[in-house]
């Protein structure tokens, strides 16, 4: 079974590469649809491989634009693994709205906050609309998605308590 869920986690990642092509107009041009397969792969294959398959895809969007803020883009891919795992954690225990809000208040709101001391006021008040739009479009594509992908895991896989 490991090398099955290994096989999907590089596809996941894959796709987030893909999808880190995919930009949503912002200020930092690495806004875009990579986001979509890390939660769905936090929904059927745990927290843990969602969160990496967040981490590697935002650094993946950002080689895409440039790496348009640099070493900050660490910073941001560690939050965006935090957020995935949450949002896996909560969405295979059931609890499918908390795990919806929590990861779009959380990229929308609460990720951006620490460059307020970084960057400035300015910057964070600029780039929250298009984390807004970007977070409210990943997150209802991967609740639409999730459900025909859980199918394709069957049971075993896609509803196994291990995170």
């Amino acid at each position: 079974m490991k090398n099955k869920k290994l096989s999907w986690l590089a596809m996941f990642i894959a796709l987030s590469a893909a999808g880190s092509f995919i930009k949503i107009p912002a200020v930092i041009g690495s806004v875009a649809f990579d986001t979509l397969p890390a939660l769905v792969a936090a929904g059927v294959l745990g927290g843990t491989a969602g969160a990496a398959v967040g981490a590697i895809g935002h650094l993946l969007s950002a080689l895409a634009s440039g790496m348009p803020l640099g070493p900050f883009h660490f910073l941001i891919a560690g939050e965006m693994a935090l957020l995935v795992y949450f949002f896996g954690l909560l969405k295979r225990s059931g609890k499918n709205w908390s795990s919806g809000i929590l990861f779009f208040l959380g990229n929308t709101f609460a990720a951006p906050l620490p460059f307020i001391l970084l960057m400035g006021k300015s910057f964070y008040l600029a780039i929250v609309p298009s984390l807004f739009i970007g977070s409210i479009l990943n997150t209802i594509l991967a609740f639409l998605v999730l459900p025909r992908i859980a199918r394709v895991f069957g049971r075993s896989l896609a509803f196994s308590r291990q995170a």
